[in-house]
């Protein structure tokens, strides 16, 4: 017979893993705002759990949050920038991408994003060639921001876990 103290127990760990797990679901699917949801179901385990250990954990899970945020950004950024890629190019991209998001629900996201930097380097360059070469850097910088940032969410979830497993 499982009593409301062992319910409570469960609870404190099944609840905070699914809100991480939805955490990493928002880096694959972009609605969700992703790593910061995973790291709120950590915090809400810490502040359950009300150990150092579990402060310890959270206090990792922050500071690879830190890591893979900051690398997110600087990898495919510096990869971008030395292809030729702007600033406002990649923006404006960005910015067509929300519109298809909203136009197209799912798959306008990344159709605007592809067909707005492709449209912004044809009237920059008026080669079709490089207008394409350009789009694709973009794309491979936006797969590396995403490999990046599910990297830093499945280790997120491997602190939670060993943290759980601690102190269980």
């Amino acid at each position: 017979m499982i009593t409301a103290t062992q319910e409570v127990a469960q609870a404190s760990v099944w609840i905070p893993g699914l809100i991480i797990f939805l955490g990493v679901l928002g880096v694959i699917i972009p609605i969700i705002p992703g790593l910061i949801i995973a790291l709120i179901g950590v915090l809400i385990w810490a502040f359950a759990l009300g150990s150092t250990a579990g402060w310890i954990a959270f206090g990792l899970c922050v500071a690879i949050y830190a890591a893979g945020l900051t690398l997110q950004f600087l990898i495919p950024g510096k990869r971008m920038k030395a292809a030729g890629l702007e600033t406002r190019t990649l923006l404006l991209g960005m910015l067509l991408g929300i519109v298809g998001f909203f136009a197209l629900p799912v798959v306008g996201g990344p159709l605007g994003f592809v067909l707005g930097i492709y449209l912004i380097e044809m009237g920059q360059s008026r080669d079709r060639e490089l207008a394409w070469r350009q789009t694709k850097v973009a794309l491979r910088g936006v797969l590396h921001s995403i490999g990046i940032e599910l990297l830093a969410g499945l280790a997120i979830v491997t602190t939670w876990v060993i943290g759980v497993l601690v102190t269980r």
